[in-house]
């Protein structure tokens, strides 16, 4: 049956039209005893009406509807109330159409003495008879919106293939960019220093010049490395990221340069590990940064705390003592805050306060630490 239907979807829209209009003038031909001239034009009418059926298939059906008065099953009707069940998505539509179809198949024509159970009989098989073509229709509509809908998640299956694989070549050439930071540039810089004590302490010219030599080419290595580095970065990371990252003992300076009324207390032993001070360092300089771009005048407070089975760092402000200044924003702060508190098994919480505040409030637990 789906190689039928396939074969007759690859025929031209005029030859299938046409073909469907012969079918139903044969079908009405057939079924049609003696015939009046306007019973004649109605059925002529409705078969040629087919032709049409994709573009007015309402209108269709209902040119199609006396050729149901002249005979109990007609091609016509059944192929408008399928091609409109297949475009249409009104429900209620679609029962009225069944309703009317069932109705003129059942009506007695010519025009005579009704017997009523019979009547009602051919009522209920034109239900019958109509429904199928129209549960043919809705069903074919289903099977192109899932086909659609399938078709849209493999695209954004393929799309999302696309981005691991980006997120995989950017974290490679991260590392990559790190490694050669960390290793190339820490040896070269050290051929550069051996180089420049030679090139004092040589007493030979030729010396002096072969240190200076190395010397200005280690310096160009360098350069060029760097150069290198940040290229690599461009989509693995932040080219900042080659800086030394923050530990706790630059928590100090930082509340100081914030910008804000900020007091720091507290103080976590030295052993905390280098991510778990990374972790606090950008939790109070994000909670700080919030501080003065949405609480302008507030005071806030650092404190550094250590539990039993825990560190974190707590930072609450008071309400802010002027109106505060409409600041672009990216909205990912806390976001990201949270991400590096999941990845070292920590909660971060953050809302406002009683007294009208805001509060940040960051727990590493110390298997993590």
């Amino acid at each position: 049956m789906s190689r039928a239907r396939a074969m007759w979807q690859r025929l031209p829209t005029p030859v299938t039209g046409l073909a469907l209009v012969a079918v139903a003038a044969v079908d009405v031909w057939l079924n049609m005893g003696e015939h009046t001239p306007l019973e004649l034009a109605l059925a002529a009418i409705g078969c040629t009406a087919l032709a049409f059926r994709r573009r007015f298939p309402l209108g269709v059906f209902l040119l199609t509807l006396p050729v149901a008065l002249m005979q109990d099953v007609a091609v016509a009707v059944l192929a408008a109330l399928f091609t409109l069940a297949e475009r249409s998505r009104n429900r209620r539509l679609l029962a009225v159409c069944v309703a009317l179809a069932a109705v003129a198949s059942s009506t007695p024509w010519p025009l005579a003495e009704v017997d009523r159970t019979m009547t009602l009989i051919f009522f209920v098989y034109g239900l019958a008879t109509a429904a199928a073509p129209v549960l043919f229709g809705q069903l074919l509509q289903a099977q192109r919106d899932l086909a659609r809908r399938l078709a849209e998640i493999e695209e954004a299956k393929e799309h999302e293939r696309a981005l691991h694989a980006q997120a995989v070549l950017a974290r490679e050439r991260a590392q990559l960019a790190r490694e050669m930071h960390d290793v190339v540039s820490h040896q070269v810089s050290l051929i550069a220093v051996r180089a420049g004590a030679l090139q004092v302490a040589a007493k030979d010219a030729d010396a002096k010049e072969a240190a200076r030599t190395i010397r200005s080419l280690s310096v160009t290595t360098l350069d060029e490395l760097r150069t290198m580095v940040t290229l690599l970065r461009a989509s693995g990371g932040d080219a900042t990221e080659l800086t030394p990252q923050p530990t706790l003992a630059d928590l100090r300076k930082l509340v100081e340069s914030s910008g804000t009324h900020a007091q720091l207390t507290g103080e976590l032993p030295p052993t905390v590990s280098t991510p778990a001070q990374r972790a606090l360092y950008r939790t109070v300089q994000e909670a700080l940064t919030n501080v003065r771009k949405h609480a302008p005048g507030a005071r806030a407070r650092v404190e550094l705390w250590q539990a039993s089975d825990g560190i974190g760092v707590t930072v609450t402000n008071t309400p802010p003592t002027r109106p505060s200044l409409s600041l672009p924003g990216s909205q990912q702060g806390l976001v990201g805050l949270r991400e590096r508190a999941d990845i070292l098994r920590g909660t971060l919480e953050a809302g406002p306060t009683a007294e009208g505040g805001y509060r940040v409030r960051l727990r590493i637990p110390l298997s993590a630490d």
